[in-house]
């Protein structure tokens, strides 16, 4: 649960859940737990609970259809497995024998009272039969109420009694795109664009390089912001406080004397521009994220006319941006103390003017900035009307504040993923993200941004690119890349710096793809590889169902994910300079196996088929391929 239960619990249609609850009662008498799925078409589904150690008992549910859904827990004595426990060991030690085989036909006639007519019941009838014939042996008596027939009919309809209920738990089930997608962030400014002289790519333009983003198999296409950028206090490249005349500026520093966030970027085109953009995507199979960044240049409309909603410093001045060391001088933050309500007007109003023009995915500018409680009343209030549009947090901040935003509605949230490279810090945070947390903050894992190009892929070389893939792709349901990724861009603008040398933030990026394919200076068809693996396999494409397994290399990552028969492991190295070796000691009940057995490994990757058990051996270069994907085949254990 989330929040005590005051907030619901994140699904899917058609995930599965499993739900945990204490249960026990005083006495020696057998305890049973059934969970009650209720979704939101009313229709309650009952699912017996299975224990699993002393009072820890659990059950799956099936997430489904979409809207608000909720399940609670029955617990219940058993008079019937009391019964049979006791009569298991006193009949065939000579103890009160016909007492006990009486006693066990007075339980199954009160079974048999719940029970509806037909053939059913005959099971129980021939048993009590059983119990009250004294010409018959004792045991063979027994044998008849502990036949499998009996089990069956009463595990499907128990006998209860002393029922006793937890509190509805509230559960969210929204559309699968939610949780499962591959994510693509490109300018459409740079699409296009020329360098000599200085001109902008259009939506025309950036729609060219939408079938290629979707021959690598990505579904959703990320605009960063496409509104008028202001021209006070412009950022030059690199960052530079002296821009040059046909500096395009910041996306980010939105506003100018065209209009704010409702207005498209003139050079971009026009709105009819953009539907026909929002068009061609779809027709493609891809969706539009929009950037939504609550923050204003200089010369926003907003900042004439509602100077109220911005923060003034002590000589009068409005405050900018800072997240020291970095400065944005070009962007003031929105300050929501003065007039929340005229905020949240104008803001629901913004996001619905995108929604009615084809957006259902928003990225949220750092919302952790913002009061949680606005979030709160805007998601929903969209979520009411529009269960389908989803809005993801890009909140790089404290984790109670990440989990917060995410129980109040946020469907998806960046992560710390591009800091996390060792093989201790994967496993810890993962176990985290897919544990009891993935019941609030869904992980979209980008493997790097227009802001964070990690030392990692600085320095690493293309094995570190594909290493980084493989690692997002496959731990987390959505993951996503930044436009020059799979062209390996990893030059900083200095030594220490997690920014690109001649950042796209500030300067059309033209890139010559045809080039780079013919050359093969790409990692495009391993993206695309990625993205089939996952679109083929259920079990990569959910995120409650890792499991990590060991290795003796610290250098070496094993997981696997299984969902049904789809059972998938990955043993990644991540070492992008160096061969690694080792031997793998693999959980074999997590991938659905018994100890002892062996199975059939296809590797993904390389098309090879092994015979793999318990302890496998496995020795991986980076610089031929960085990871063994390996697909447990069904009926070749």
């Amino acid at each position: 649960m989330v929040a005590c239960g005051t907030r619901p619990v994140k699904a899917v249609v058609g995930e599965r859940i499993t739900v945990t609850a204490t249960v026990f009662r005083e006495g020696h008498d057998a305890v049973a737990a059934t969970l009650v799925w209720t979704g939101a078409d009313g229709e309650p589904v009952s699912t017996p609970m299975r224990a699993q150690s002393v009072d820890t008992w659990a059950a799956d549910l099936v997430a489904g259809p979409m809207g608000e859904g909720r399940y609670h827990v029955e617990a219940w004595g058993d008079p019937v497995e009391t019964w049979r426990h006791r009569a298991e060991v006193k009949v065939p030690a000579g103890l009160d024998v016909e007492l006990e085989l009486r006693e066990g036909a007075l339980v199954l006639e009160q079974a048999l009272r719940g029970l509806p007519r037909g053939k059913v019941r005959d099971p129980i009838k021939a048993a009590v039969a059983a119990l009250r014939d004294e010409a018959r042996p004792a045991e063979a008596r027994l044998a008849v109420a502990l036949s499998p027939e009996v089990r069956d009919v009463l595990d499907r309809r128990p006998l209860r009694e002393h029922v006793t209920a937890s509190p509805p738990v509230p559960v969210r089930v929204e559309r699968e795109r939610a949780l499962v997608g591959s994510w693509y962030e490109f300018f459409p400014r740079s699409e296009g664009a020329t360098l000599d002289p200085p001109r902008s790519g259009t939506f025309a333009t950036a729609a060219e390089r939408l079938p290629a983003i979707a021959a690598m198999g990505f579904d959703v296409v990320y605009l960063p912001p496409i509104h008028p950028v202001g021209r006070t206090h412009r950022k030059g490249r690199n960052n530079t406080l002296t821009p040059g005349p046909d500096d395009p500026g910041v996306p980010w520093a939105i506003g100018s004397a065209e209009g704010g966030h409702d207005a498209i970027h003139p050079d971009l085109g026009s709105l009819e521009d953009f539907r026909a953009f929002v068009a061609r995507a779809e027709a493609l199979g891809l969706e539009v994220a929009l950037d939504l960044a609550l923050q204003c240049s200089p010369d926003h409309p907003w900042v004439r006319e509602h100077p109220n909603w911005f923060a003034h410093r002590a000589d009068g001045s409005i405050a900018y941006a800072e997240n020291p060391p970095k400065k944005y001088q070009d962007i003031y933050p929105l300050y929501f103390d003065t007039d929340p309500e005229g905020l949240y007007v104008e803001v629901l109003r913004v996001v619905r003017h995108w929604m009615d023009n084809g957006v259902r995915i928003f990225r949220v500018d750092n919302p952790h900035t913002k009061p949680v409680a606005f979030w709160e009343r805007l998601i929903g209030a969209v979520n009411a009307t529009d269960p389908d549009v989803i809005f993801l947090a890009e909140a790089f901040t404290k984790p109670a504040m990440m989990r917060l935003l995410g129980e109040v509605g946020f469907q998806q949230s960046y992560t710390y993923f591009t800091w996390r490279n060792e093989k201790w810090e994967l496993e810890e945070y993962f176990r985290e993200l897919s544990g009891p947390l993935a019941a609030s903050m869904r992980p979209n894992v980008f493997v790097n941004t227009p802001d964070i190009l990690s030392a990692y892929l600085q320095y690493g070389g293309p094995a570190a690119f594909a290493i980084r893939a493989t690692l997002a792709a496959t731990l987390s349901p959505t993951w996503g890349v930044y436009s020059g990724f799979e062209l390996f861009e990893h030059v900083a603008v200095r030594p220490g710096s997690e920014e690109y040398l001649d950042s796209e933030k500030y300067e059309y990026r033209p890139r010559d793809w045809a080039a780079a394919e013919a050359e093969g200076r790409t990692l495009a068809p391993y993206l695309a590889q990625l993205n089939t693996w996952r679109a083929r396999h259920p079990a990569l494409r959910r995120l409650r169902n890792l499991h990590v397994h060991r290795c003796d290399n610290d250098r070496i990552l094993a997981f696997s994910k299984r969902e049904g028969d789809d059972v998938v492991l990955v043993v990644c190295n991540l070492d992008p300079h160096s061969t690694r070796e080792g031997v793998l000691d693999l959980d074999l009940p997590a991938l659905g196996l018994d100890w002892g057995d062996s199975f059939a490994a296809h590797d993904l990757v390389t098309g090879q088929t092994w015979m793999w058990g318990q302890r496998p051996y496995v020795r991986i270069d980076p610089h031929v391929h960085v990871a063994h994907v390996i697909h447990l085949r069904p009926g070749t254990v």
